[in-house]
């Protein structure tokens, strides 16, 4: 007897397919968190967009898509996955904030400690080592997962094919699966497991280089991991 996974399912065309979810975003009101809240939603998920705000939340909501709700950060937190996409200045304050809330759940963090000057873009030094660490050490009772770093967000908003891979990091196996699984649910993307959460550092970095590659030769670069 075949047993199905809690994460799977069967679509019209008798196709396994993952489990659709409910995914709150935290911060979803910026152009990240709307980009994702699109392509999610376009996946089948019910998604709800999180603000300190309500008002400004369900307004952005109404402007992605009609399948997103907006809400606040604290009732989004009551979702299966929750995806931190909070600007790096805010991130230890706002996930400190929703410590209690998080309790138990799998945190998707995509956050890049990033900085700019006249010469581009640059990593910030993190003491944790990374966002997704940060994260965790504020989280001890949650999964954080560090994922979608590297998928522009100018491309999700504007609905262009989608064709990259999106490194998945955690120390969670099964965390980490549920994330890969939401990743491949989401067309022209493969979730990849790239290592431990005490390798986010390098990845979140990473992005630097992303976006210098983009503004010289003005395209949407991704990641793509070969031999795999």
């Amino acid at each position: 007897m075949q047993v199905m996974d809690e994460r799977v399912g069967i679509d019209d065309q008798g196709q396994v397919s993952p489990r659709l979810r409910t995914i709150g975003i935290i911060g979803g009101t910026g152009a990240l968190g709307r980009g994702l809240a699109f392509r999610l939603a376009a996946a089948g998920h019910q998604v709800r967009i999180g603000s300190r705000d309500p008002g400004r939340a369900k307004e952005a909501a109404t402007l992605v898509d009609q399948r997103v709700t907006g809400a606040s950060n604290v009732e989004v937190c009551a979702s299966d996955l929750v995806v931190l996409a909070v600007p790096w200045p805010a991130h230890e304050q706002t996930v400190a904030g929703l410590r209690e809330e998080l309790e138990g759940r799998i945190v998707i963090d995509c956050v890049n400690p990033l900085g700019f000057d006249e010469r581009g873009p640059f990593a910030l030094a993190v003491d944790s080592g990374s966002a997704a660490e940060q994260a965790q050490q504020l989280l001890p009772g949650s999964a954080v997962v560090g994922a979608f770093h590297h998928i522009s967000a100018e491309l999700l908003l504007g609905g262009g094919e989608l064709d990259a891979d999106v490194l998945v990091l955690g120390d969670d196996r099964d965390a980490v699966e549920q994330v890969i699984a939401l990743a491949d649910s989401m067309t022209g993307l493969r979730g990849v497991f790239a290592g431990r959460l005490r390798n986010a550092g390098q990845v979140e970095a990473l992005t630097a280089n992303l976006i210098a590659v983009n503004r010289r030769y003005r395209g949407q670069s991704g990641i793509r991991v070969t031999g795999i």
